[in-house]
């Protein structure tokens, strides 16, 4: 039986009024996001739930409170980590942002040639001069796409081990430069098939609200009191 669950009655998404309240008074002007297809916006429509892909509906919660928020997504699907730094950091510094979204990593762990320290390297340059530029910086460990009913059964462990791998590192690297960081991989929610695509390789609609839910609440932790 379909779910007849909307954002309004779903217990792991913002409530009336909430997302107001968590960014009451924030102070960022200019937001930018850089990364993949997770950050391009590619989630798969969900009944019950907006189409307003995750970055975006990000941006316009922020810019409810402050109208004059710029916003710029760079984000392009298909990208490794290498190509994220290559193709989108400088655009990124050069709209001078004081809060940037990073997302990037999951096209190189879905290759099971995946080099974590490789993926580490190319996160940390980004972050640093991110960080360095005056940014607050949001990092991500993105959900388990290995739980999508739509990934081979032939695929799933090796996947779900690589993804896992890649949020552990993301962390890591989060903690060490002290980044605004998301942590989806272990949502109580990760094995629930309604979050994932019919692609294999993407979010519904559902987990777009719920990580904006999840966002927010972390950005929540740096506003003035």
């Amino acid at each position: 039986m379909p779910s007849t669950l909307t954002e309004a009655t779903d217990p792991w998404c913002l409530r009336p009024g909430e997302a107001a309240e968590l960014l009451r008074g924030h102070p960022w002007r200019r937001f930018v996001v850089l990364g993949d297809s997770v950050a391009e916006g590619l989630c798969e429509p969900a009944d019950g739930y907006p189409d307003l892909q995750w970055a975006d509906r990000i941006a316009a919660e922020l810019r409810a409170i402050r109208p004059e928020l710029a916003y710029l997504n760079l984000g392009r699907r298909g990208l490794r980590a290498h190509e994220v730094r290559a193709t989108q950091l400088a655009g990124a510094l050069a709209f001078e942002p004081d809060l940037a979204l990073v997302v990037c990593g999951g096209n190189d762990a879905f290759r099971s040639a995946y080099d974590p320290d490789a993926v580490d390297a190319e996160l940390t340059a980004m972050v640093t001069a991110l960080r360095e530029a005056g940014a607050d910086v949001i990092t991500v460990g993105m959900f388990d796409v290995s739980h999508s009913p739509a990934v081979p059964d032939a695929l799933r462990a090796g996947l779900g081990e690589r993804m896992r791998r890649l949020s552990r590192h993301t962390r890591a690297v989060a903690e060490r430069l002290g980044t605004l960081h998301v942590h989806l991989t272990d949502h109580p929610l990760v094995a629930d098939p309604s979050l994932y695509s019919s692609d294999g390789r993407h979010g519904s609609a559902r987990s777009d609200a719920v990580a904006t839910a999840e966002t927010l609440r972390v950005l929540a932790t740096r506003r003035p009191a």
